[in-house]
């Protein structure tokens, strides 16, 4: 999950700074704004070494910008959990303590507001949010439940180690790392400050995210890096490992424009929330699932070596427009160019050949199946 890239400029307000700031130019970080934020784009290997790095051992990357809260009932009410199914269809009611759910806030017009995880605590959800979108999804989850729950948001650093090596780097510092599977989460100590520690991320690897309190965020990071298979990631290779493992990014491949369906989605809403369509949009949601979206997100692998950006044209064999990429780049893991896009349904089916414009030329593409490289996550055994 992520958002636009927000360039200051002296008709914007200052950008903040995450808790880490300081620890990232001590580092070589180049910084850039980015959703009001002063963030890392790269350090100094640059970003081909901390996507391989990632990939190979572990990363660390400062998450600190994207909003997280705890939304609780009022007394006497319906729980939280029960309350967020008013805003999102996901079966966040079904969730068992400590579950995390990946889910979306939906519009009456059937788009999408922003997408977030929700964990369940009791009768409580922790939300992790989108930075650009944090101020107006809690405003609008706030006016929305009034009188049924109250939001707090946290001012907590966030911190996520994502690899193969995350598990083991993780556990010399925390105790019940291995007990944790993909989508769980628990409440741990640290030096005396408590420490929500989730397994879950944005890479496609196994990994974990680590909400803390901002005074500690660069001495719990320093102790990370203090072993040689942690090295600090930028958003550079943030956004070309997500791509890879065909996670979208909101603002580019996901909003208020496109539904669940469009977005291949649909895996986050459960038979009973599409049987009992009580969300917003669900209308033009369900029409979508009766008949099909008009449009589908696909996966794009181009010919050579030219790299399709976001915004390029995609056309039909005949040069009819039929498409556009939302996300592209080269993959430094499978040594080519990736990208995915909307297509028209169709034109979606795997394996179709597809015209991608790049630079005034018509440039051979095949429609594939997501993720790029295969996930990682470590999933609970029945």
């Amino acid at each position: 999950m992520s958002a636009d890239t927000q360039i200051s400029s002296t008709d914007q307000p200052p950008l903040a700074r995450t808790p880490l700031f300081d620890l990232h130019v001590g580092a070589g970080a180049r910084m850039v704004g980015f959703a009001g934020y002063e963030m890392p784009v790269q350090y100094g290997h640059g970003v081909l070494y901390e996507h391989n790095h990632t990939r190979a051992q572990a990363g660390l990357f400062d998450v600190s910008h994207m909003g997280q809260a705890l939304l609780s009932p009022k007394t006497g009410g319906a729980d939280a959990a029960l309350l967020m199914e008013k805003l999102a269809p996901g079966g966040i009611s079904t969730l068992g303590e400590g579950r995390i759910r990946y889910t979306l806030l939906t519009h009456a017009d059937g788009g999408i507001r922003d997408d977030l995880m929700v964990t369940r605590f009791g009768e409580t959800v922790w939300l992790v949010v989108n930075a650009a979108c944090k101020t107006t999804d809690f405003a609008y989850i706030a006016e929305a439940l009034d009188g049924h729950a109250t939001l707090e948001v946290q001012g907590r650093a966030l911190l996520a180690l994502q690899g193969p090596q995350a598990a083991r780097v993780l556990a010399r510092h925390l105790e019940g790392v291995d007990q944790l599977t993909f989508m769980e989460a628990r409440w741990v100590g640290w030096r005396g400050y408590e420490l929500l520690l989730s397994r879950c991320g944005y890479t496609g690897e196994d990994g974990f995210e680590i909400s803390l309190p901002p005074e500690i965020a660069e001495e719990f990071a320093v102790a990370l890096l203090d072993d040689d298979e942690v090295a600090l990631i930028g958003l550079g290779a943030r956004d070309s490992l997500r791509l890879e493992a065909g996670l979208c990014l909101y603002g580019h491949d996901i909003d208020l424009t496109t539904s669940p369906a469009e977005a291949d989605l649909l895996w986050t809403i459960p038979k009973r929330r599409r049987e009992s369509a009580d969300y917003p949009g669900a209308d033009i949601i369900s029409t979508h699932l009766a008949s099909g979206a008009p449009r589908l997100r696909v996966g794009l692998l181009p010919d050579g070596r030219a790299p399709a950006r976001e915004g390029t044209d995609i056309c039909a064999p005949d040069g009819a427009s039929i498409g556009t990429v939302t996300s592209g780049g080269f993959s430094p893991t499978l040594g080519r160019p990736v990208a995915m896009g909307y297509l028209a349904a169709d034109f979606a089916d795997p394996d179709r050949s597809v015209h991608l414009m790049v630079r005034g030329r018509a440039l051979p593409a095949r429609v594939i199946e997501m993720p790029f490289v295969p996930h990682k996550y470590v999933r609970a055994t029945k």
